[in-house]
């Protein structure tokens, strides 16, 4: 039985440690649980963004071409968006077709309810968290959303043996989080056994 299919907004292939390790195919979901307000990839909210959907199999067929290259240099397949987590199930069956050698690696928020990331655990490899700012007055007024649960899902993940599967970026924001804010963040990160973390400045519009 077949997976539904799962919208996307594009497909990027031969990205070269940008999205995880060795030569990556970036594919990005359409939808996301945030309303951020410089976001990155404003078509994964607009309803009226071309999207693209496949199901697994059909993903899977469109991807394969480069095996040769995830194989060659540790790489695979990055599920970005857009969030990812809202497609554990597809991303569950994904895994299944293309086995156990390619990297699946996430771009994820991980501010979903936590079932999704119970789902994905047997199955990603790693994981690229942006968490913004760990203040919740500062990512909420960002984001339009608490941060409890992206808090509580990197827990959960440290809790299940991830800690070394995990990098945070940390970002500045232009007119919300300031060098102390990221400090606060990146010690609080620190403090959870966190060490892999990566501060960039949004280029904001």
């Amino acid at each position: 039985m077949q997976t539904s299919s799962a919208p996307f907004i594009g497909i990027a292939r031969n990205r070269l440690a940008t999205d995880g390790f060795g030569v990556t195919t970036l594919a990005a979901f359409w939808g996301c649980t945030l309303a951020c307000r410089y976001c990155l990839n404003p078509q994964s909210l607009d309803s009226k963004a071309q999207v693209q959907h496949y199901t697994p199999e059909e993903l899977y067929e469109k991807v394969k071409i480069d095996q040769l290259y995830f194989v060659a240099t540790g790489g695979g397949v990055t599920f970005g968006g857009g969030e990812p987590c809202l497609y554990a199930d597809f991303i569950t069956k994904f895994r299944t077709l293309c086995g156990e050698t390619w990297n699946i690696t996430l771009e994820t928020s991980l501010n979903v309810p936590q079932k999704n990331i119970e789902t994905l655990l047997p199955v990603v490899d790693y994981y690229i968290v942006d968490c913004k700012d760990f203040n919740s007055e500062i990512y909420k007024r960002y984001t339009g959303k608490d941060n409890a649960q992206t808090i509580a899902n990197l827990k959960f993940l440290i809790a299940h043996g991830k800690t070394d599967k995990i990098r945070i970026r940390v970002p500045k924001i232009e007119n919300y989080n300031t060098e102390t804010d990221i400090q606060n963040t990146v010690s609080t990160l620190q403090e959870m056994g966190l060490n892999e973390i990566e501060i960039f400045t949004y280029k904001a519009p």
